[in-house]
């Protein structure tokens, strides 16, 4: 068997250029790659093929692929379907399974080819689903809950079926004898399965959690050999060896493997199988098209696409009426659940290499998948605009109700105080402390990661209305937002966004998202400033109606004063970009308070000016030296090297180091325009020669020899900050650099009022 990488690596390229540009254009990357696969290789253009190496590959693609589609099937979903999803399954796949199987007995098919293009019929593929539903905003709506409900009802009904095809493939007739032949190889098959899966591969997860030092490519070997192995029972048992896999698939789940393994497992096949060798399958199945359809069999092609589409859509419709939620809702759904792909074609190419179906039906199939997939964002659009014309799209913010805020750290315990009079509110933090300080004020706390789905499904995710994520990290924002939108459907989106906002109005546009508090804003400085009760809160009472952005364009919100609550008729929510503001709603300010007894003196301000090091790596007094001269160097018009050889000889004259912890180089430096302060939190601690302490805490000064005055009250303004009690832990504790200054400007000291103007304008934060 001649194996040639050059054509392997035309593949994969071509199959990763069309998968790019079709997801680009909202279509699931199987269409891109069976469109590669027609365009360039024999059916058209001729400039890649096939050969036996490939299909290998392929066929072991599909093998992989359906044990991961398996792995993302929860069966538990199939039995928590809702009545509207069971029944929109049933009517959209038996529908156009009967029309599309009557077509072709009428075109003087055979029967097995019958049932082969019945099956491809009722397929639904949303593989899509949630960026077609995201980018037509409705993820939040009941029609959308159905769709992907069905999806999952039908894809595995459809397997179920395929199988038993399989069975009866032999005889090529449906006759009781051979049917009778296949439900019993059929129970024989599940029953094994089921034994191994749910007594045998508990067993094999402890097994696998007790050698946590056993390599990742040695478990990620020994479960593709437990995945081949149940595929070659399927083909034992007169089934294809993909059911196998998508059986092995839906038992090797966290519930036997435990979650940290499963979801690593799922990561590896993911990549594995659609990253790699699945591509490989659909390029190659678009080798098998045959153009010749559109001048031999169009009528027939036309027709399997109308009665597949018709049938879809009207079975759905029909069969949804019980439910009473209308005939155009039915249809609606119909529109959505229209689309085939990685099921479809997969069955049909495993027709086609059996021989049940020929070349002319097999490139029926795969353009009748490529239409109906191609229609679905253009139908399902039309429909619900249809909708919501007449009021009829129902969403489900009218149904669910409740709050989930990711983050327990005092901003979000503040909103959360504020909302659970009238909502139910759950916060969600990795830190135990933030969790115990939220319990003890009266609020549900969950401790656990936001990132793992089952944290947020323990914390009510999917009866909830609004998720509001509020770390102090962007991506990990960005990831726990998709998985809300996407994975629980929470129809209402809040991030809070840091000063970049790149990435974050990528995000918020992509999700249909809100930014929290209307504007970028500093979570830790506002988190410090609660913690610390520098904050007041006031009420404005619009007079008029006005855009969002115009409470910001009047001075209302800045870094000092944060839109807090919005109020509308009663209806109080968190403040975010998405509201419309109008005459008499209120809009709760959160504002930065000075201590009344607190004036800002020269030092306050120097310290609001000065650059902050927060070293997270221990370092050595000289190497702290030369970094610190870079940073005084361009302040101070002093060359950098001439700075750190001052601080080196003061220190060997005279050491720094006043406290244990504690040290406050400072040197006066001839020509300095005026003081400057560094501020330093050697977190891993900096080891002074002669000190049995490392010291975690520096203030290093230069100025003037001229202002020997304010060199003094600076020493001494220093020495009543650190005296407090707390000071060390508060210190070692603060988040941020922002923190640290916050930690310092706070400080109830004396202070010395007459003072000279600074030279530089210094931070919103400190007026």
């Amino acid at each position: 068997m001649e194996f040639s990488i050059l054509n392997l690596l035309l593949v994969l390229l071509a199959a990763w250029l069309a998968g790019v540009l079709a997801t680009r254009l909202g279509y699931p990357t199987v269409l891109g790659e069976l469109l590669a696969g027609i365009v360039l290789g024999p059916p058209l253009l001729g400039w890649l093929d096939g050969g036996p190496a490939l299909a290998v590959l392929a066929e072991v693609g599909i093998v992989l692929m359906m044990f991961y589609i398996g792995m993302e099937i929860d069966p538990r979903e199939l039995g928590k379907a809702s009545k509207a999803g069971f029944l929109a399954a049933i009517g959209g796949f038996i529908t156009p399974f009967v029309l599309a199987y009557a077509v072709i007995v009428g075109s003087g098919g055979t029967q097995m080819a019958a049932v082969f293009v019945g099956i491809a019929a009722g397929v639904t593929s949303l593989a899509t689903k949630s960026r077609i539903l995201v980018d037509l905003r409705l993820l939040d709506t009941r029609i959308a809950h159905v769709m992907m409900a069905g999806a999952l009802i039908a894809d595995t009904l459809s397997l179920v079926i395929f199988a038993g095809l399989l069975g009866v493939a032999e005889t090529n007739q449906l006759s009781l004898m051979s049917l009778g032949l296949v439900v019993v190889k059929a129970a024989v098959f599940f029953a094994l399965v089921a034994l191994i899966g749910l007594k045998g591969f508990p067993v094999l997860g402890r097994l696998l959690q007790r050698f946590k030092s056993m390599e990742r490519q040695a478990t990620f070997m020994l479960i593709v050999l437990i995945v081949l192995a149940f595929a070659e029972m399927a083909e034992l048992a007169g089934m294809h060896g993909i059911l196998g896999a998508f059986m092995a698939g839906l038992f090797l789940r966290e519930q036997a493997l435990g979650r940290t393994l499963a979801k690593d497992l799922v990561g590896m096949m993911r990549v594995t199988s659609l990253g790699f060798l699945a591509p490989v399958f659909f390029v190659t199945a678009g080798f098998a098209v045959s153009l010749d359809v559109f001048t031999s069999s169009l009528g027939l092609l036309s027709l399997i696409i109308v009665v597949s589409t018709v049938g879809k859509i009207a079975g759905t419709a029909l069969f949804y009426l019980p439910t009473g939620h209308g005939w155009r809702e039915g249809l609606t759904i119909g529109a959505g659940m229209n689309g085939r792909g990685a099921v479809e074609i997969i069955v049909a190419q495993i027709g086609l290499s059996a021989g049940l179906i020929s070349q002319e039906i097999f490139s029926i199939l795969v353009f009748m998948a490529i239409f109906t997939t191609a229609t679905v964002p253009l139908l399902l659009k039309w429909g619900t605009a249809w909708l919501e014309r007449r009021g009829e799209l129902v969403r489900s913010s009218n149904e669910r109700t409740g709050y989930i805020i990711v983050g327990a750290v005092p901003t979000a315990r503040a909103l959360a105080r504020e909302l659970s009079p009238s909502e139910s509110v759950r916060l969600i933090d990795r830190n135990k402390e933030n969790c115990e300080r939220a319990t003890a004020e009266g609020l549900r706390a969950i401790q656990g990661n936001a990132l793992e789905e089952e944290v947020l499904n323990e914390a009510g995710a999917g009866k909830a209305r609004s998720c509001i994520v509020m770390t102090a990290n962007a991506e990990v924002n960005a990831m726990i937002a998709q998985t809300a939108r996407t994975v629980f459907l929470i129809p209402d989106i809040c991030v809070i966004s840091s000063r970049d906002r790149d990435g974050h109005d990528a995000l918020t546009h992509h999700l249909n998202a809100q930014t929290l508090f209307g504007s970028p804003r500093d979570l830790i400085a506002w988190d410090y400033r609660l913690e610390n009760a520098s904050t007041r809160t006031s009420m404005v009472v619009l007079e008029r109606d006005m855009p969002n952005a115009a409470l910001f364009q009047e001075g209302l919100a800045s870094d000092v004063c944060l839109p807090f609550l919005h109020e509308k008729r009663g209806v109080i929510q968190p403040f975010h970009s998405g509201i419309s503001l109008e005459a008499g709603d209120k809009v709760t300010m959160l504002q930065l308070q000075e201590s009344p007894s607190i004036e800002k003196d020269r030092f306050d301000r120097l310290v609001a000016d000065a650059p902050i090091l927060d070293l997270a790596q221990p370092m050595d007094p000289e190497g702290l030296f030369v970094l610190v001269a870079g940073m005084l160097a361009p302040r101070l018009g002093q060359p950098a090297e001439g700075l750190t050889e001052q601080f080196l000889q003061r220190e060997k004259n005279n050491p720094s180091v006043l406290l244990p912890g504690l040290a406050i180089p400072h040197i006066l430096v001839e020509g300095a325009p005026a003081f400057e302060i560094v501020i330093v939190r050697a977190r891993q601690g900096i080891h002074f020669p002669g000190e049995s302490e490392p010291v975690h805490t520096l203030f290093v000064l230069a100025g003037p020899p001229e202002q020997r005055t304010f060199h003094l009250r600076a020493l001494s303004a220093i020495a009543q900050i650190v005296q407090r009690a707390t000071f060390e832990k508060d210190w070692q504790e603060a988040r941020d650099s922002e923190a640290l200054r916050q930690l310092i400007l706070q400080a109830d000291r004396q202070r010395f009022l007459v003072e000279q103007p600074l030279r530089r304008v210094t931070s919103g934060l400190v007026p």
